[in-house]
This record gives C-alpha cells, sequence and structure tokens, in this order.
C-alpha cells in the first residue's frame, strides 16, 4: 500500500504497511481500486452527459465511491468490494449505451475502462496496481491527488445534499471532467494547477448547495447553549455529519425512553430550529472523533455512524458490539443501516430496541457550550460586529476552522487561542473548535470570542461572513479584511476547504500542524509564491507574525 491523503501520513511521507487510521493494506489497495472504479463510470458518463443522457445510479454512485475511500470512512473490505463491483457494472452499462449513440472517448482503450473483474483474490491483484505511485512524475502525481483528494471532500458534501434532495448537475459533471482529467497524460503542470482552482469553484457551489438544503430543511442555525451533562434515560450517541439520519433517527426515536446525544461533528445539530422541538434531544456527549474509544465506553448506549471519523476499537474495550454504520461509512463487525428505500426512510429500530437494553450514560461533564453562528446568525448582527471593529473593541478576526486529530502537537491551536490578544474573535467550524471551544474566553461586548458556525462545510459561512464584512467596508480585496487564517487539517473535506477559500482569493493562510505529504517541493512552492500558504511553528513565533 502507499497512501499519503490524511495529516497522519506515516514519517510525514506516507503509510506503507498499515494505516496510521488503523485501515489494512488490503483496504488501501481497494480504496484505490474503487476510485479507479470511479473513474472508469466517469470516461463513459462523461461523454454521454454531454449529450444531455444523465443516470441518478451514476450521479449517486460517482459520489458514494468517492465518499467511501475518505479517511476513516470504511474499513469494511467487504463493502469496498461489492462498490468496486457495481462501479464495473455501471461502467459496463454506460459503455453499452455510448456505443448503441455512436459515442467514444479517447480513454476507451485505458484500463480504467477496459479492465474485467474476477474474484476476490484478483481483484486484490489489480488493486496494488491502481493506486498513487502509479504516477510517475511526482508533481503530476502530487496535482493528481490534490484534485482527487478535492473531489472526495467535494462529493461527501455533495452526497449530504443529495440526501436532502439537492442536487446540481454541473458538479455532476465536473466530478467526471475532474476524475478523467487524472488519467489524462498530455495536461501539463499548468493545465492541473488551473483544474485545482476549478475544483475549488466547486468547492464553493458545492458547499453553497448543501447550506441551501440544510437550511431550507431545517431553518437557519440559531445561537444555542448546548448541555454537555446526562441525562437519566438510555441513550443512543450520533457522529458524523449527515442531518438527515439524525432527523430520522429522532423522529423514530420519539415517545420511545430513548434520549439521542450528539458526538463530534454532529454537535451543531443542536443549533437547527427544526431539531429543537424534539425533547429528548439532550445535548453533545464527549468532544473530538479521536477521543471516542473513552468516551464510547462511558457512554454505555449505542452509537451510530453517518459518515467517517470512525477510529477501531482498542483492545479490551466493549462497545464495539454496540456499534452501527450507515451509509457510506463501515467498519468489520459493525452492524449497518441499510440505505433508506426510494421515497423512504432508514429504519432504525435495531438501534433503538439495543438502546432500551442499555444503562444511562456516565458523566464525564456537565454544563454548556454556545454555538450556532452561521452567516444568517452573524450577519443579524453585522451592525454589532461592525461598530466593535470601528471602535477597536474587536482588533482582528481569527479563522481556526478545520480538522482536529490526535497528534500531541494540537495542542498548539489550544494555547494560540489561550494566548489571543483580549481584542481578537476566533471564527470556528468543523472538529477543530474541541480544542477550545469548552476554554472560558469570554466575550467582546456580548459577542462571544468564539463563533461557532457548524460543521466543517460550515466553513461556507465563514467565507460568506467574510465577503459581507468586505462589502460593509467598502473594500476591494477579501484579504484588506482584518482576518488571519490558522487551519487545522486532518483529511480530505479540509482540502476542499482550502481549495474553495483559493478559488475565493483568500491568501497567507497557515495550515498546520504539518503541510500536507502530497505536495511536492514544486507543488508547495506554487502554493507559496501564488497564495503566501504557510505552515506553523510555535506559538509565540506565530503570535507575532499575525498581530505583526
Amino acid at each position: 500500500m502507499f497512501c499519503y491523503q490524511c495529516q497522519e501520513a506515516a514519517k510525514g511521507t506516507g503509510c506503507t504497511v498499515n494505516g496510521v487510521c488503523g485501515k489494512k493494506s488490503d483496504v488501501a489497495n481497494l480504496q484505490d481500486l474503487l476510485v479507479h472504479s470511479a473513474k472508469g463510470v466517469a470516461v463513459y458518463s462523461g461523454e454521454l452527459r454531454k449529450v444531455g443522457y444523465s443516470n441518478k445510479a451514476v450521479n449517486k454512485y460517482l459520489l458514494e465511491s468517492l465518499f467511501i475511500t475518505i479517511t476513516n470512512a470504511n474499513f469494511d473490505a467487504d463493502a469496498i468490494v461489492k462498490s468496486i463491483k457495481e462501479g464495473v457494472e455501471l461502467r459496463d452499462e454506460l459503455k453499452k449505451v455510448a456505443a448503441e449513440k455512436g459515442i467514444t472517448s479517447k480513454f476507451a482503450d485505458h484500463d480504467v475502462a477496459t479492465w474485467i473483474p474476477g474474484d476476490r483474490n484478483e481483484l486484490e491483484t489489480k488493486s496494488e496496481t491502481v493506486g498513487v505511485l502509479r504516477t510517475e512524475n511526482e508533481d503530476v502525481r502530487s496535482l493528481r491527488e490534490l484534485i482527487t483528494y478535492g473531489l472526495k471532500g467535494l462529493a461527501a458534501y455533495g452526497h449530504h445534499a443529495m440526501n436532502l434532495e439537492k442536487e446540481n448537475p454541473e458538479i455532476y459533471s465536473f466530478v467526471e471532467k475532474a476524475l478523467v482529467a487524472t488519467l489524462d497524460d498530455t495536461l501539463s503542470a499548468d493545465d492541473l494547477v488551473a483544474l485545482t482552482l476549478e475544483t475549488g469553484k466547486f468547492g464553493v457551489d458545492v458547499m453553497a448547495l448543501l447550506d441551501a438544503a440544510n437550511t431550507e430543511a431545517y431553518g437557519h442555525p440559531e445561537i444555542t447553549e448546548v448541555n454537555i451533562g446526562v441525562g437519566t434515560n438510555p441513550g443512543i450517541l450520533i457522529s458524523g455529519h449527515d442531518l438527515k439520519d439524525i432527523e430520522e433517527l429522532l423522529e423514530q426515536t420519539d415517545g420511545t425512553g430513548v434520549d439521542v446525544y450528539t458526538h463530534s461533528e454532529m454537535l451543531p445539530a443542536h443549533y437547527y430550529p427544526a431539531f429543537k422541538k424534539y425533547k429528548h434531544f439532550v445535548g453533545n456527549y464527549g468532544s473530538s472523533w479521536w477521543n471516542q474509544n473513552p468516551e464510547f465506553e462511558s457512554f454505555n448506549g449505542p452509537v451510530l455512524f453517518t459518515t467517517n471519523c470512525i477510529v477501531p476499537p482498542k483492545s479490551g474495550n466493549t462497545y464495539a458490539d454496540k456499534v452501527y454504520t450507515t451509509g457510506a461509512a463501515g467498519f468489520p463487525g459493525f452492524k449497518h443501516i441499510a440505505d433508506r428505500p426510494e421515497g423512504g426512510k432508514k429504519d432504525f429500530s435495531a438501534v433503538i430496541e439495543h438502546a432500551k437494553k442499555c444503562a444511562a450514560p456516565t458523566e464525564i461533564e456537565s454544563g454548556t457550550i454556545v454555538g450556532g453562528f452561521a452567516h444568517n446568525q452573524v450577519i443579524q448582527l453585522a451592525d454589532k460586529v461592525v461598530d466593535a471593529v470601528k471602535t477597536g473593541a474587536i482588533k482582528k478576526f481569527f479563522v481556526m476552522a478545520g480538522c482536529d486529530g490526535r497528534m500531541k502537537d494540537r495542542n498548539y491551536y489550544t494555547e494560540f487561542a489561550e494566548k489571543l490578544p483580549q481584542d481578537t474573535v476566533i471564527l470556528t467550524a468543523g472538529c477543530a473548535k474541541y480544542r477550545y471551544n469548552k476554554l472560558a474566553l469570554g466575550d467582546i461586548g456580548g459577542i462571544p470570542r468564539v463563533l461557532d458556525a457548524g460543521q466543517c462545510n460550515d466553513s461556507y459561512s465563514l467565507a460568506v461572513i467574510a465577503l459581507k464584512l468586505k462589502e460593509v467596508f467598502e473594500l476591494n480585496d477579501i484579504n484588506e479584511l482584518p482576518i488571519a487564517y490558522n487551519i487545522a487539517w486532518y483529511e480530505q473535506k479540509a482540502v476542499i476547504v482550502l481549495l474553495a477559500l483559493l478559488y475565493l482569493g483568500v491568501k497567507n493562510i497557515h495550515l498546520g500542524p504539518t503541510l500536507p505529504a502530497f505536495l511536492s517541493p514544486n507543488v508547495a512552492k506554487v502554493l507559496v509564491e501564488n497564495f503566501g500558504i504557510a505552515g506553523i511553528g510555535t506559538v509565540d513565533e506565530d503570535m507575532k507574525i499575525f498581530l505583526s
């Protein structure tokens, strides 16, 4: 195997034996083959889309196959093999339709368009030949992977929007175009750099689409105090990102005597008005995804993963038989909840019945945390915020969005938040907030010094807020705002957020705790010279840079 798509890439270069995330080499290779399968579908679906042919199954497959390969989403080799075979069947169906229409592709002889899957052993042998290192040129490889990882993040957000029946055909068309471009040896590095920025453009589009899907379905997030203690009823802990799943779980648990708690990135569900009517929606339990081993143990009840962020259970833990997955998520031994039928709902009855037999959660903390500062809410406070800036009460905003992770050097972000001057405000989204959202950082004239917009996809809200402030202050350039960017990353959804910010023209982003291993020296140089991308140093050194 060779995998360097996440921040934990072994030795800062790549995982070659087993993934630091916990995936085995066979799973890593099969995930590469699944991406390869998606490219085979794209070869024909992209050509057919140009003549007006579209297929719902294709759209779903493109998003789901990429989503499955995101870090910590799916560790189940059998599920991945099933998706690979579905992709090849879909490709062959599209190939037949294309032939009937007299349509071909210049990649018709490429192995993505011709290989025939065999048994499990043959699939695993094939998977060893289609990985990252298949592209020999280091810079071309780097750009192809940067685009691919951006597409994985884009696919995750598009999948959530699709679940809420919100779609944009242009997004599917771009995914096809970009996947096929990673096969094209005639494209120059400049061509791939341009495609990278175009990926960012569609990253903005898909996050706007998901924002519309979420807010039209559940209302605009509101400033909300979220309980972090526990009740006396048995509970279900829901993790991940998919709001449609939590909606259906809340509906099905209503009146059953089972409470529902959020974990990690599902915390922002509490900010949506539609979910506040459920009295058994008790609060948020625990912290970030990487702490799940002890937190799932003390929760006592079943856990439902709606997306990625799975950490393999440690030996000796007793909660593994209480974990359920759904959607793109999967892990060997975890029970999987099937997709909702056309026009129907997922069936969470097995999870609910399991919960009824469990003890109530063990309390690990108490009190509340505040969030709900998405763009609509902050724009309502715009006059107050603008006045605070004009009077000097707020000197600078720090965007500290992104991902959390288990490496000790991520304590940097806690220390950075603690050392920020009292006249600064943190804008955040994603699980990076767990490094500082429970600190007593106070407020500025009633404006909390940590404004949590929501999940990682709600980084879109932070961009909308910045663009609104640019308009209010009548500035020509978003980079003239008193906003600094100190962003933490971990996986591929952070990659699409980064590319989206670059597309919007944001410069001088500091990215940590380490720069991506998949950036070759030359590609990193392009990002530094054209966009001012930089890593992080010590808190004190960086504080001087940011405040100068």
